[in-house]
């Protein structure tokens, strides 16, 4: 895995998280800019799906197994988009503090990812 792409990632993740928690905060929900700021996490985490892949397909073997490896790459690809849809349906200031929460989750996918892929 790439550390760097790694890491880039988790703290975009939780500048994401700490974007929505303010707008939370203000009691706003989620606008056009914060779409951005998720495409831009869902991005970076589709680009890490693609290096993984590739790493596997090379012959690269993770330290802790392949299938639980592809599992949390496919969820942390999933993480923010799912939590776009919801903060759609929900226009209040709880669809901010949903994708709060995405960006969280998946600054700590990617640390389990870490950890998945060193041993």
């Amino acid at each position: 895995m790439l550390d760097v792409l790694t890491l880039v990632t988790g703290v975009a993740a939780l500048l994401l998280a700490a974007w929505c928690g303010w707008a939370a905060y203000r009691d706003q929900p989620t606008k056009d800019w914060h779409f951005i700021g998720m495409a831009v996490v869902t991005l970076l985490a589709l680009v890490q799906l693609v290096v993984g892949i590739v790493q596997l397909a090379r012959g690269e073997k993770p330290e802790q197994g392949t299938t639980i490896f592809v599992a949390y790459l496919l969820g942390s690809l999933a993480c923010v988009p799912a939590a776009a849809f919801m903060s759609l349906a929900e226009r209040t200031r709880w669809g901010s503090v949903t994708v709060a929460a995405s960006g969280v989750v998946l600054a700590v996918l990617e640390v389990r990812l870490f950890d998945i892929w060193r041993g």
